[in-house]
């Protein structure tokens, strides 16, 4: 079984992840759903479905990271301080993007839309990202903000709801 992007995943974290670092598990239990997902449909693949439901639930209730393998999420993912991360299952997003604790990305309301995060994106603790929104490519999300309207490439949202700063010039 080789997992592409969890050796991408895997490779944004320090030597000792397995041990050190938690939220690492609940990625590799996203990457193995994932991964079941696309075999042919049968008997393995239904085994293999009940140890993912499996393990979700034991990765979800000792980490506090929760987002299941219908949500889409590219390669290179990190979390920095494992918990209360919750993502909704229509999710999309990109690669190499960042997230702390206490982060949720989800609907506004009960069947609403869900945000699209572009590639490089960086979400700080706590922030919520709420309803049918794009997020930027290295687009910046600060801590505790609030966000509900999209957020361009490279530039930063801040605040409660969040405000948007343009993207700094290049020096």
């Amino acid at each position: 079984m080789k997992l592409p992007d969890l050796d991408a995943d895997r490779a944004r974290y320090p030597k000792s992840a397995w041990v050190r670092e938690q939220s690492l598990w609940a990625i590799a239990v996203y990457r193995f759903g994932r991964w079941n997902d696309s075999r042919p449909p049968g008997f393995f693949q239904k085994l293999c479905d009940r140890v993912y439901w499996f393990l979700f639930r034991i990765v979800e209730t000792l980490t506090g990271v929760s987002f299941t393998k219908a949500a889409v999420i590219g390669p290179g993912l990190r979390i920095h301080h494992f918990g209360n991360i919750f993502i909704h299952s229509g999710v999309k997003i990109g690669a190499n993007c960042t997230l702390r604790q206490g982060v949720t990305i989800g609907n506004r309301h009960e069947g609403g839309g869900v945000p699209v995060l572009e590639d490089d994106v960086d979400i700080g603790a706590y922030a919520q990202l709420l309803g049918p929104i794009r997020i930027g490519k290295g687009a910046r999300i600060g801590a505790l903000s609030v966000v509900l309207q999209d957020v361009p490439p490279g530039a930063t949202a801040v605040g409660i709801p969040a405000k948007i700063l343009p993207p700094k010039p290049a020096a």
